[in-house]
C-alpha cells in the first residue's frame, strides 16, 4: 500500500512539473535591424519660384541625378522648412521638384536624403522543381 502511494505521489508530481513546461513562454525573436540611412546631403539651392508657386527650379551645387519621386527638403531662414517631391525633369543645372508642404523661399537650401530600399526576404528554398 505504502508503494502504491509513492508512485501515485511520483506520477502526480511529474505530470504537474511536465504541466509547468506548457506555460513557458518562447524568446521573442530578435529585433529587425533598421536600413542604414545616410545624413541629409546639401545638393543645391531653390533657384525660382514661378507665380503659382506649384512647383520651383533646384539649381544644383554639383552633378545631380535625382531620381523622380525622391522627396526633397529644404531649410531657409527664421527655420523655414518645405518638403519637396522630385518630378524627375532636369535641365543642366537646374532639376524640377513639385512643393508638397511648407514655405520656400528663392535662394533655401535643398537636401536629399538616400534611404536605400527594403530588401525582400530570401526564402530558404529559392527553386521549387516540379516533379
Amino acid at each position: 500500500m505504502k508503494s502504491l502511494m509513492m508512485l501515485w505521489i511520483c506520477v502526480s508530481a511529474s505530470a504537474a512539473l511536465t504541466a509547468c513546461g506548457m506555460f513557458q513562454s518562447s524568446k521573442p525573436a530578435p529585433p529587425k535591424a533598421k536600413p542604414v540611412t545616410e545624413a541629409p546631403k546639401l545638393i543645391g539651392r531653390i533657384a525660382s519660384i514661378p507665380a503659382d508657386k506649384r512647383f520651383v527650379l533646384i539649381q544644383s551645387y554639383e552633378s545631380m541625378t535625382v531620381v523622380a519621386g525622391t522627396i526633397l527638403t529644404t531649410r531657409g531662414l527664421e527655420g523655414r522648412t518645405a518638403n519637396l517631391l522630385a518630378t524627375g525633369e532636369s535641365l543642366g543645372q537646374f532639376a524640377a521638384a513639385d512643393v508638397q508642404s511648407g514655405l520656400v523661399k528663392v535662394g533655401d537650401a535643398v537636401y536629399s536624403r538616400h534611404v536605400p530600399p527594403p530588401t525582400p526576404p530570401h526564402s530558404d528554398s529559392e527553386h521549387i522543381e516540379n516533379e
